[in-house]
């Protein structure tokens, strides 16, 4: 499985959750192409963060965003090429607060793509700022006597928005996790994963998690009631409660791109193509 991974040095540190994200990307991509989705067809978005550095230890076509966009780039490069497969990671500050309107829209537009949110709850490239799903009393530099906000619930926003695919994982349960990122990926629609990814650095939950964390199964995952219920039952606090993860809402409706007609590319020679366009642009 090594022809995925580059030479490039990973940064993150040791104990971070983003380790068995990149590991469960290899696991899921290679059985993706044994079932005839060419890596060429695949194409990853990072935005800024610790998150985004995934896009450089693969040998995948990737695009480096901007903070708070890279959900309306992976947008335009899924209408460019609808049959893509595009995969966009994002951390919680850098898509729950900063890139939260793209992120409205593309659950609304229901675009094909597979949103990824690192959530580690914390700003941890800037070293350890509080974040819009940091638990209340969370101490950092910008809070030094501890947040005094609740956190908010992302998953009851992307249901409401109009997502078609919402889950939330833990890397620390691999194959659980791995079966989650694989079904969001085949979805056709747009899919998010809320990951409860661990920054052992700033925020340290690996306790909280792996004693309250418990995997389970809607009995209709294409109602939105019982979504609703599921999402609500943990409010991202760090009290003594079960925090549920699987799959909590699947739905089938057109994507976005299918209401668009798609160019036949011409056929010719491609020098003389690009002289005629240059021409009559100037």
């Amino acid at each position: 499985m090594n022809r995925l991974k580059t030479t490039a040095p990973i940064t993150w540190c040791p104990g971070c959750g983003n380790f068995e994200i990149q590991n469960s990307l290899e696991a899921v991509l290679e059985d993706l192409q044994k079932e005839g989705v060419p890596f060429k067809k695949i194409i990853l978005v990072g935005g800024i963060g610790n998150h985004a550095k995934i896009v450089d230890y693969f040998h995948i076509n990737s695009f480096s965003a901007l903070h708070g966009r890279a959900i309306p780039a992976a947008e335009a490069i899924k209408l460019a090429d609808p049959d893509t497969k595009v995969i966009c990671f994002v951390g919680d500050g850098d898509t729950y607060a900063e890139g939260l309107e793209h992120l409205i829209f593309a659950a609304k537009r229901n675009v094909d793509i597979t949103v990824v949110v690192h959530n580690n709850r914390t700003y941890a490239l800037a070293t350890g700022q509080f974040t819009p799903t940091s638990q209340k009393s969370f101490k950092g530099s910008t809070m030094p006597y501890g947040a005094k906000e609740d956190p908010f619930n992302p998953l009851e926003l992307m249901l409401v928005s109009g997502a078609t695919y919402i889950a939330r994982g833990y890397p620390v349960r691999s194959q659980h996790f791995r079966k989650l990122l694989k079904e969001a990926i085949v979805h056709k629609g747009f899919s998010i994963i809320d990951v409860l990814q661990v920054c052992v650095t700033y925020n340290n939950l690996y306790t909280i998690y792996n004693k309250n964390l418990e995997e389970i199964e809607v009995s209709d995952p294409a109602s939105f009631d019982e979504a609703l219920k599921v999402i609500r039952s943990w409010n991202y606090d760090t009290g003594e409660r079960p925090i549920a993860i699987g799959k909590f809402f699947e739905a089938d409706r057109p994507s976005y791109e299918e209401n668009y007609s798609r160019f036949k590319a011409e056929k010719g020679d491609r020098n003389k193509m690009m002289k005629d366009a240059l021409d009559r642009l100037f």
